[in-house]
């Protein structure tokens, strides 16, 4: 396995065996300003990015310093930035030629890098084609079709990249219409955070800031692949392992991001190759297998307290008796639980789970690092939950250098909750909103992702508008979510670049292009800025940098201003021209509905670091039913489905993102970390279950869902290459296994769906041998 490998003409196997960052990210730079024709323009506006006077990044959510880097932004981060400001462009004379049959055959990757939307839209059923439409004549139209529909029947779909200005108006205007269905990108990754930590420690996000990491003594890093989701981090993650901080980490797969790191903004690094360690620790759990982990270290735990005796304790027996709830039902259940049965679930040795418990003993300030390695499983609440025990056993929230830090993907998915983006009526403040704006939020709780895609294909939902994303392509059971969305009466796709989504339709169906975030945005009252909630609960203002795609091109506040005036009219009174004309009213609008969070909001916005949200938790202040912290017992060590001991031939699959990509946006074909070039179709393997499935490396396989619900999932075409992962677990690339997840196999609370551990067959396809 340490050589290359030519498995097929367009796929070439090379372990990676460098550091993340170094040269390989700088090259991957020089790369994305080629593709996209920014050569000059790129690094003036990357030099802007993540800094108090310019934007923020559009990729992934993590936390903007205070004092930021002369480069603060990393690979991935560079790719999002060249992908939006490239001078490629999508014009109406692109359409004219290409039938909407055509354009289907394209790639993923080809479709967006086509380029940037410069015109409204509208499919044409005769020729099977996107033609020209006037912007004023596109509301109207949109506007008509909508109040034709009863208001429950069309789901309002955010993407992450919205900003709170956009997502404020979005979620008012889906109320003033008459529905709470607004569904997001946060129900498809943390909607089990968004469950789990208010019943644990009543509030909805992390308790970790960017400050914590000069304060911690120990991390405990679970789920999350740091070098391709969230590579800044790694300077916090840098700067803490060499004081000496330990840094325990819980992941299937090996990752080179949790391994090592040369910081590509340091001179003397890149020149020595002198790589940092990361991990001190790395546990590969299999999946699915990290609530048995946890349960194990706490056990472990128990024993060491027991053995110390009252003089010397290693529970924070102080901190559980004045801040806890739930303590003797969480510790019987531990001492209760069998080595034997531990060490199967999580795939760790008994001695493995004893070396992280001693080290978290002699950690005073410990930070719980998390991604959706612990979030996309069926009982992933009681996993999350599970982890918050363990914090809760030493007394690690509270205070400096310790607490719960969920990294959250998509730049604002995290503030789009906290404006109002949410499909439960009971999370908003409903006598605020009929008091301010003459709204009255409806009873009736919403759909989130998953339940609107069950209503799609039940025939309920009869339009969806959608604000970013690129919907069809991320859902589960993709292959029967399409045909359904196809039947549906509207589709309305508010968009910067040609995705999957735009071109499967519905019966009308518009592509409504708008400004980017890097854009300058200028309205009435001259250039506007807009802002986001990061990672660690921090807001931060955000300046367009470069000069629109398209003369033609509105804000999304502008476009959803005229949605809401062409749908709703009369139900509300909100000033919507005024809001568009100056986005500081909106941001007032803001203030007055959650003043707790964002009062003098417009002052604080330019605050360096950004402004943070109150977070009783930190404080030691819990907002829960019991008024205390609570110790949740898990049902069960098994997250997701209990599969038999004698159904040897299924495994468990993984949904991964490579290093070329950000969600369903596809940079190119490589995954560089994990060494594999040229394509996307592939499943990783460990060697054992290769030979056990009497396959080779390069052998295609189609893998099929293991299910009785009697639909068949298969997704076939993919070689297999060996890769060192966990026996009995296999991994694939995310949305190309999408349609082996069935809606049904969801977070059993949030309805996050489970898509980390899918159990599948594995069937050589004998055609393509």
């Amino acid at each position: 396995m340490s050589t290359k490998r030519k498995l097929s003409a367009d796929l070439e196997v090379e372990p990676y065996e460098h550091p993340s960052g170094g040269w390989g990210s700088v090259r991957s730079l020089a790369r994305s300003l080629a593709r996209d024709h920014v050569p000059f323009t790129g690094p003036r506006v990357l030099l802007r990015q993540n800094k108090p006077d310019g934007f923020m990044c559009v990729s992934c959510a993590w936390a903007k310093p205070a004092d930021p880097r002369v480069f603060e932004f990393c690979e991935n981060g560079a790719k999002a930035t060249t992908w939006e400001i490239t001078h490629k462009r999508v014009t109406p004379e692109f359409f004219a030629d290409k039938p909407l049959a055509e354009l289907e055959a394209w790639d993923d990757h080809h479709l967006e890098a086509a380029g940037r939307l410069t015109h409204p839209m509208r499919w044409d059923a005769a020729r099977d084609k996107y033609v020209p439409v006037g912007w004023e004549e596109a509301f109207r139209e949109i506007g008509r079709e909508l109040k034709a529909l009863q208001p429950d029947s069309v789901v309002f779909y955010t993407s992450g990249r919205a900003s709170l200005e956009a997502s404020f108006m979005y979620g008012l205007f889906a109320r003033a219409y008459g529905t709470n269905n607004l569904p997001d990108s946060s129900n498809m990754c943390h909607e089990t955070t968004s469950v789990a930590l208010p019943e644990s420690i009543g509030v909805p996000v992390g308790t970790c800031t960017l400050d914590d990491f000069s304060k911690t003594d120990c991390i405990f890093f679970f789920g999350q692949n740091v070098g391709t989701s969230s590579p800044r981090m790694l300077h916090e993650l840098q700067e803490a392992s060499r004081r000496g901080v330990p840094i325990v980490t819980f992941n299937p797969l090996r990752e080179r991001g949790l391994e090592e790191f040369v910081n590509p903004q340091a001179p003397g690094e890149m020149l020595m190759g002198s790589p940092t360690r990361i991990t001190s620790q790395y546990h590969q759990v299999k999946t699915g297998g990290d609530t048995a982990a946890i349960i194990g270290i706490a056990k472990v735990l128990l024993a060491l307290d027991e053995k110390a005796g009252p003089s010397d304790p290693v529970i924070d027996w102080n901190f559980i008796r004045e801040h806890t709830h739930g303590w003797d039902e969480f510790a019987a259940a531990v001492k209760d639980c069998e080595w034997v049965e531990i060490e199967r679930r999580s795939g760790l040795t008994r001695n493995a789970l004893e070396a992280a418990a001693t080290v978290y003993a002699h950690a005073k300030s410990v930070m719980f690092i998390y991604g959706m390695g612990l979030t996309q499983h069926e009982r992933g609440v009681e996993t999350v939950q599970t982890m918050v025990n363990l914090a809760l056993m030493r007394g690690n929230i509270g205070r400096p250098g310790a607490g719960i830090c969920p990294v959250r993907g998509h730049s604002n998915v995290q503030g789009q909750r906290t404006v109002g983006i949410t499909e439960k009526p009971d999370m908003v403040p409903k006598d605020k909103i009929r008091e301010l704006f003459g709204i009255n939020v409806p009873a009736q709780k919403g759909t989130t992702t998953v339940e609107a895609c069950e209503k799609i294909i039940d025939g309920s939902v009869r339009a969806v508008v959608l604000l970013g994303g690129n919907l069809v392509r991320s859902v589960p059971d993709h292959r029967r979510v399409e045909p359904a969305w196809r039947r549906l009466r509207l589709t309305v796709n508010i968009l910067t670049k040609l995705n999957r989504t735009a071109l499967v339709h519905g019966e009308i169906s518009y592509i409504l292009p708008c400004l980017g975030r890097i854009e300058i945005d200028e309205q009435e009252s001259g250039r506007q800025a807009v802002s986001m909630e990061d990672s660690t609960g921090c807001m931060h203002g955000s300046w367009g940098q470069v000069r629109p795609a398209s003369s033609d091109l509105p804000s999304e506040p502008r476009i959803i201003a005229e949605l809401a005036k062409a749908a709703a009219p009369t139900r509300s009174t909100i000033p919507w021209d005024a809001w568009v004309a100056d986005y500081s009213r909106i941001r007032d609008a803001i203030a007055a509905t959650y003043p707790d969070i964002f009062h003098d909001f417009n002052a604080r916005l330019w605050k360096p670091g950004g402004f943070h949200r109150p977070l009783g938790a930190r404080e030691r202040r819990w907002n829960t039913k019991t008024g205390k912290a609570n110790f949740i017992t898990p049902d069960s060590l098994a997250t997701d489905i209990d599969m038999r001991p004698e159904d040897r031939d299924i495994v468990q699959l993984i949904t991964l993102r490579s290093n070329g990509q950000f969600n369903t946006t596809i940079y190119n074909y490589d995954d560089r970390f994990r060494g594999i070039h040229g394509s996307r179709y592939v499943v990783l393997m460990h060697p054992n279950d290769i030979d056990r499935f009497a396959l080779k490396e390069g052998s295609v396989v189609t893998l099929a869902t293991a299910a009785n619900d009697g639909v068949k999932r298969e997704v076939g075409g993919l070689r297999v290459v060996a890769y060192n992962i966990p026996e009995g677990c296999i991994a694939g690339y995310y949305p190309e296994c999408n349609p082996l997840l069935p809606l049904w196999h969801h977070e059993k609370k949030a309805k996050t769906p489970a898509a980390k551990s899918i159990p599948v067959r594995v069937r050589a396809d004998v055609r393509a041998a």
